[in-house]
């Protein structure tokens, strides 16, 4: 991929005038006002193809989930949390169970029994994609739509996931820039740290620069990206995620609105992160500025953001370029979805 530093002048980290915006600024995106697909307008059939050019069939195509594994307890920003009980039907638990009991004895001539879960989460928490609706200028969201227009008590009236379009199936990409810098950062650097295992993780308040995107991108050798292409950056975060979920939820490695807007250059169809949260959550990068990177991709690019992505598994198998398919949970009203991403590549058994 070769960048000028021309053409990287242009990308800055100035934060856009809010009241600009609430006046009517960003009412109209490339898209056209109105729009509820964003950049999943750069995504068909062609991308399709194209993505599928990537894997060779005549050689073991192994798939890999994105997703990280929901658990009681699993750590969620603000007030985000995952319950699950057993709902037993047919059979009377000891007295120390404390899921629900339909019925304690089994139904038919034939004693039929069954066990299910009842649910309450966030689309919000675990793995996610961010949909359109999901963060705003004041009043102002994506397309230029107005707040007061999208609630309803269970939820948005538009933009939610029923409205995505087809499944997705694009080319994925990793960044890795944890690699990256393990390889070219000096010792000490306190771009780098440990998890409690002591494998290593960036420091949770890095800000990756853009120089450094671009440095794991030559070191990987990955070709121009394209509109419609999936760009994730691999910060090794998710490392934390069970042993130390405190310190997951105080910090998050990641870019500012430089990089995400470089990034957003491309009109991807997504971008994510191994992390709870796309952007740098170090206040002396953010300076107050909350969710900004979020702003700027979800209202003014109409990009979606994907989250807590499950990325080791890629790395250690030595995959950075793949096959992605994304089908959201189609629920009516609903912001965002957990359903987590697949991808598939080319890999050796073994490997």
């Amino acid at each position: 991929m070769l960048i000028t530093d021309h053409e990287l002048t242009r990308f800055t980290d100035d934060v856009p005038d809010a009241d600009a915006i609430e006046a009517g600024a960003w009412d109209t995106p490339r898209y056209g006002r109105g729009d509820r697909l964003g950049s999943y307008h750069e995504v068909g059939p062609d991308t399709a193809q194209r993505a599928l050019s990537l894997l060779d069939l005549s050689r073991p195509v192994r798939s890999f989930s994105l997703g990280e594994t929901l658990y009681v307890g699993y750590p969620g920003w603000g007030e985000r949390a995952y319950s699950q009980q057993l709902v037993v039907n047919g059979y009377q638990p000891s007295p120390d169970f404390e899921g629900v009991v339909l019925a304690a004895e089994a139904s038919g001539r034939n004693r039929a029994s069954t066990l299910e879960e009842v649910v309450s989460l966030s689309f919000n928490l675990g793995s996610k994609v961010n949909g359109l609706a999901h963060v705003g200028v004041g009043r102002v969201y994506y397309g230029g739509r107005r707040i007061e227009d999208l609630l309803a008590t269970g939820g948005v009236t538009d933009l939610d996931t029923t409205e995505w379009g087809a499944p997705l199936v694009t080319r994925g990409y990793v960044i890795d820039v944890l690699s990256y810098l393990l390889e070219s950062a000096p010792a000490g650097s306190p771009a780098l740290a440990a998890a409690a295992d002591g494998r290593a993780v960036l420091a949770g308040d890095h800000r990756i620069t853009l120089e450094e995107l671009l440095g794991a991108i030559e070191r990987q050798s990955l070709p121009s990206f394209e509109p419609g292409d999936a760009i994730f950056l691999r910060t090794g975060w998710r490392r934390l995620l069970r042993t130390e979920p405190k310190r997951y939820l105080r910090g998050s490695p990641g870019v500012w609105l430089r990089e995400t807007r470089w990034l957003a250059s491309f009109r991807p169809a997504m971008v994510g992160t191994d992390s709870w949260c796309w952007g740098s959550t170090s206040s002396s990068v953010t300076q107050g500025n909350l969710a900004a990177c979020h702003q700027e991709l979800l209202v003014h690019e109409g990009v979606r953001i994907a989250e807590s992505m499950a990325l080791d598994e890629l790395s250690a198998a030595g995959v950075d370029r793949f096959v992605l398919i994304h089908n959201p949970i189609r629920a009516e009203g609903a912001v965002s979805t957990n359903a987590a991403p697949t991808a598939l590549a080319n890999v050796e058994p073994g490997a």
